[in-house]
């Protein structure tokens, strides 16, 4: 089901993911590749910009289509250490991309099949197939992480 190629990626963003961890924010990393070949890469950014939309993914879309010089990014595969929120579910099936891999499931908020598959829901123009599960322990292990240690300091 996952190439080397797959697992490459989803490192890279395993990576961007220690990067917003050591930023302050929720371990989450991205990545978007035209086949083996890296076009973007980013990672949460919602405490240090403030703004709610500033997810991986998004981070990563944004960063594709500037470097693209078009918005649709219907050629690239998006890899993304959690399942996406809604939000970014919609985001990725109204750019068009090719293919969504993710790792760790979120069964409160993933759209990609815990609880709902936006990215492929035939009501939208733009099919994007979603493949869960890559690495999935150890995408799952620096959430789980993170959240054990953010409750420890708010006392949660």
């Amino acid at each position: 089901m996952f190439s080397k190629t797959d697992e490459k990626m989803m490192r890279i963003a395993l990576e961007e993911g220690r990067t917003a961890l050591h930023e302050g924010e929720i371990p989450v990393g991205a990545v978007l590749a035209h086949g083996d070949v890296l076009v973007a890469r980013a990672h949460n950014t919602k405490e240090s910009a403030c703004d709610p939309t500033a997810h991986a993914e998004i981070n990563a879309l944004r960063l594709a289509a500037q470097k693209a010089g078009r918005w649709r990014l219907s050629d690239l595969t998006l890899y993304v250490t959690l399942e996406p929120c809604p939000m970014c579910a919609g985001a990725i099936a109204m750019s068009g991309v090719k293919r969504l891999v993710f790792g760790a499931y979120d069964k409160q908020y993933g759209c990609a099949g815990s609880i709902y598959r936006l990215t492929e829901d035939p009501v939208f123009p733009n099919f994007c197939p979603a493949d869960g599960g890559l690495m999935e322990e150890e995408c799952a292990s620096s959430l789980h992480a993170f959240w054990k240690n953010t409750r420890k300091k708010t006392g949660d």
